[in-house]
C-alpha cells in the first residue's frame, strides 16, 4: 500500500471505519506492503534464535541472512536488511503477542505507511509494516527493514493523533538511520562465515551449516537485545526523535505531539520494568533535546475530524 497524501489517508480511515474489517488475518496487516512479503513464521521456521533449529530445505534463505552478517551495516543489500529484520520480528512477536483486532490495528498501518512515505527512506525491500501488540508494557521496537512494533500501553501514552503520529515516526527514525544494524558492528561475529565462505554452500552438510547457524543466531541475538533489554545510546534516540519531528512537520502533525507524548509518559514509567523507562533516556532528556529544535511545547490545534478519528480508535485498544 502507497498512500502519497494525507487526504488519502483520511480517506482510507474512514473506509476502514465504515468497513469495520473485523475478520481480516491480523498477520495479513503486519504483511501487506509495496512488495509482497514472506510471513515472519517462516524464516523463524528456518533459523529461530530461541530454539537453534534449522530447515536445511530452506537454506538458500539462511545463507542470504547469514552472509549479511559478515558485513557492516554500511554495506547491507535492502534485501539483506529485510532477512535481518523479519527474523528479529518472529523473536519480538514471541515475546509480546499480537493485539487480536484488525481495525485498530489497519489505522495504525495507515498512519504509519502515511509517515514512512515521508521519511528519508519511503520504501524498503519489504515495505513498511506496523503491528499493535497485547501488552500494557509502555513499549515499541523498530526492527531493520521496517517492521515496527508498538505496545497497547504506549499507545495509551498517547492523548491525541499528533502524539501516535510522533510515536510510529520515532521508530521509522530508527529504521531509516540504521540502528538496528548498527548493533551488529559491536556484535561477536567472527571470521567464521568467511572462513566457511559462501562460494561452498552447495557443498554445506549439517555442521557447517549448524555453525552458520550458530553465528547467525548471535548477530540476531545481538540487536534483540539492545532494542528490548539494553536499549540504543543517547544519541541514536536523539536521532531518531529529530528524524521523527522532519517527518512530522512534512506530513503536516505538529512535532509538539512528541514532547506530548513523553510527558505523559514519564508519570506513567514505572522503575525496574523493561519497558521505555529501561531502554531509553530518561523523557526529561529527550524533551530538552527536542525543544531545542522545535522550541517549548505549545498547545497542539487539531481538526475535528483528527480528533474524533482518534476517539474511535483509542476507544477500541
Amino acid at each position: 500500500m502507497k498512500i502519497s497524501s494525507r487526504r488519502q489517508f483520511l480517506g482510507q480511515s474512514c473506509r476502514y471505519a465504515v468497513l469495520g474489517i473485523s475478520t481480516m488475518p491480523i498477520l495479513s496487516l503486519m504483511l501487506t506492503g509495496c512488495k509482497t512479503m514472506d510471513t515472519i513464521g517462516s524464516l523463524a521456521e528456518t533459523v529461530s534464535p530461541l530454539s537453534g533449529k534449522y530447515n536445511t530445505d530452506k537454506k538458500a534463505s539462511l545463507i542470504k541472512a547469514g552472509s549479511a552478517v559478515a558485513k557492516t551495516f554500511e554495506s547491507f543489500t535492502p534485501e539483506q536488511e529485510y532477512y535481518i529484520g523479519r527474523t528479529i520480528g518472529a523473536v519480538v512477536l514471541n515475546k509480546y503477542s499480537p493485539y487480536n483486532n484488525s481495525q485498530a490495528n489497519s489505522y495504525v498501518n495507515i498512519l504509519g505507511q502515511t509517515l514512512a512515505q515521508y521519511s528519508d527512506i519511503p520504501e524498503t525491500f519489504g515495505g513498511y509494516h506496523f503491528l499493535i501488540q497485547d501488552s500494557d508494557e509502555i513499549n515499541a521496537f523498530a526492527a531493520p527493514g521496517g517492521l515496527i512494533f508498538v505496545t497497547r500501553g504506549m499507545l495509551k501514552c498517547c492523548e491525541n493523533e499528533d502524539a501516535l503520529a510522533a510515536v510510529l515516526a520515532h521508530e521509522i527514525g530508527h529504521v531509516q538511520a540504521k540502528h538496528g544494524l548498527q548493533a551488529i558492528k559491536r556484535s561477536r561475529v567472527t571470521n567464521a562465515l568467511t572462513t566457511i565462505g559462501i562460494e561452498g554452500a552447495k557443498n554445506f552438510g549439517g555442521e557447517q551449516l549448524g555453525q552458520l547457524t550458530k553465528t547467525f543466531e548471535k548477530s540476531i541475538s545481538d540487536i534483540t537485545n539492545t532494542m528490548i533489554n539494553k536499549g540504543y545510546s543517547r544519541a541514536f534516540e536523539k536521532n531518531a526523535d529529530l528524524g521523527a519531528v522532519k517527518i512530522l512537520q512534512r506530513v503536516g502533525y505538529d512535532p509538539n505531539g512528541l514532547t506530548d507524548m513523553l510527558n505523559l509518559m514519564k508519570t506513567r514509567l514505572k522503575p525496574g520494568k523493561i519497558d521505555f523507562a529501561k531502554t531509553h533516556p530518561s523523557p526529561e532528556k529527550r524533551i530538552a533535546d527536542i525543544e531545542k529544535v522545535i522550541g517549548y511545547s505549545k498547545k497542539i490545534n487539531q481538526p475535528k475530524s483528527r480528533i474524533s478519528r482518534f476517539k474511535n480508535f483509542i476507544g477500541i485498544i
